[in-house]
C-alpha cells in the first residue's frame, strides 16, 4: 500500500525534492521608500480631506452668522422703525396738548390784563391808524362807555402827535366790550373785536389740533 503525502502542495516534499526560493522584486531600500511615499501621501490626503472639511464647516457656520447677523439686524430695524412711528406720535400728541395748553392760559390771561390795561390794545391800533389818517377830514372812534373818558384823552394827544388835523370824534358805545374799539372815516373803518378774533383763532385752533391728533392716532 502506498502512503499518502502529508501535504497537498504541488511539491512533494516527502519526495525529497529540493524548492527553490523565489528572488524578490523588490529590494528593502525600494519597499522603505514606496512605504514612506505612500504614508506621506496618506497624509497629505488625510490632512487635505480634514482641511477641506474645516473650511466647509467654517463656510457654513458663517454662513449661519451672517444669517442670524442679518436678522438681527432687520428685528433692531423693524423696532427702530416702531419706536419712531411711537415717538412722531408722541411728539404730535404733546405738540397738540402743548397747543391747548396755551391758548387756555391766553384765554385766562387777556381778560386779566385787559381788566389792567384797557385802553392799551386801542391805543396801539389808534396809533398805527393815525399814521395813515393824518389827512383824512373827520375820524369816529367808538369805545366801551366806561373808558369814554380816557379814551378821548388819549385819542386826541394821538391824533396831534401823529399830525391829524381833521375832526376826531370818540363815542361811548356801552356794547363794545372793554379793550374793543371801532375807528371809522370817509371810506373805510377798521373794527377791534377780541370776541370775534378768539372765535376765529378757537376755529383755527381746533383744525389744527383735529388734524394732529389724527396723524397720532388719537381720535
Amino acid at each position: 500500500m502506498t502512503a499518502r503525502p502529508r501535504f497537498l502542495f504541488d511539491v512533494d516534499f516527502s519526495a525529497g525534492e529540493k524548492v527553490e526560493e523565489a528572488e524578490p522584486t523588490v529590494t528593502l531600500s525600494a519597499h522603505t521608500v514606496a512605504l514612506t511615499d505612500a504614508e506621506a501621501n496618506g497624509y497629505r490626503k488625510g490632512f487635505a480631506a480634514a482641511e477641506a472639511k474645516g473650511i466647509a464647516e467654517a463656510e457654513r457656520a458663517a454662513q449661519l452668522t451672517r444669517e442670524r447677523i442679518a436678522a438681527a439686524l432687520e428685528s433692531i430695524a423693524g423696532a427702530l422703525a416702531n419706536y419712531q412711528s411711537g415717538l412722531r406720535m408722541l411728539e404730535t400728541r404733546l405738540e397738540a396738548e402743548s397747543v391747548e395748553v396755551a391758548v387756555a392760559v391766553a384765554k385766562k390771561l387777556v381778560p386779566e390784563l385787559i381788566a389792567q390795561e384797557p385802553f392799551a390794545e386801542l391805543k396801539a391800533l389808534a396809533v398805527d391808524c393815525f399814521m395813515h389818517l393824518f389827512a383824512a377830514p373827520h375820524v369816529v372812534v367808538r369805545v366801551n362807555d366806561a373808558l369814554y373818558d380816557e379814551a378821548r384823552e388819549h385819542l386826541e394827544t394821538i391824533a396831534k402827535t401823529r399830525g391829524f388835523d381833521g375832526r376826531l370824534v370818540v363815542l361811548a358805545e356801552p356794547e363794545i366790550a372793554p379793550g374793543d374799539c371801532r375807528i371809522e372815516w370817509a371810506d373805510g373803518g377798521i373794527v377791534r373785536d377780541r370776541a370775534a378774533v378768539e372765535k376765529t383763532i378757537d376755529e383755527a385752533v381746533n383744525r389744527y389740533i383735529t388734524t394732529r391728533r389724527g396723524e397720532a392716532g388719537l381720535n
